[in-house]
């Protein structure tokens, strides 16, 4: 695997680690100060900017408080020269199982997501 592949896939372990433990600090890491949250599951769009979405994250119960297993899995990462990353990844939290898609940029240094678009499904649906 090439440097630039494990610095993303390392950011995107800091991802799920904040996600599974509610951790606003370590998604502050991650994502670009105006980077973009996206779901369009359900009828109404919902766009968020960081400063509407940590605030959500920090009031949730984390998975990890709930013992429950994680399910977070990279199933790609493609790259637009050495600045611009695209990831697919998986995740679970609660009854709610997630398709991100993730466009990382190279700025200040790091690695840091500056769109998050995703979809979910219900666990008991499947």
């Amino acid at each position: 695997m090439t440097s630039l592949y494990l610095a993303v896939e390392k950011t995107l372990g800091l991802y799920f680690d904040g996600l599974y433990h509610s951790d606003t600090g370590l998604l502050k890491q991650v994502f670009h100060p105006d980077a973009r949250y996206v779901c369009a599951s359900e009828a109404d769009l919902l766009q968020l900017d960081m400063e509407s979405y940590f605030p959500i994250v920090a009031a949730r119960p984390s998975p990890a408080s709930r013992n429950e297993p994680r399910q977070d899995k990279v199933v790609s990462i493609a790259f637009a020269g050495n600045k611009t990353a695209f990831a697919t990844v998986n995740c679970a939290i609660g009854e709610k199982f997630f398709t991100d898609f993730l466009t990382l940029i190279y700025h200040d240094d790091r690695w840091q997501i500056i769109a998050k678009v995703f979809h979910y499904e219900l666990k008991s649906a499947n």
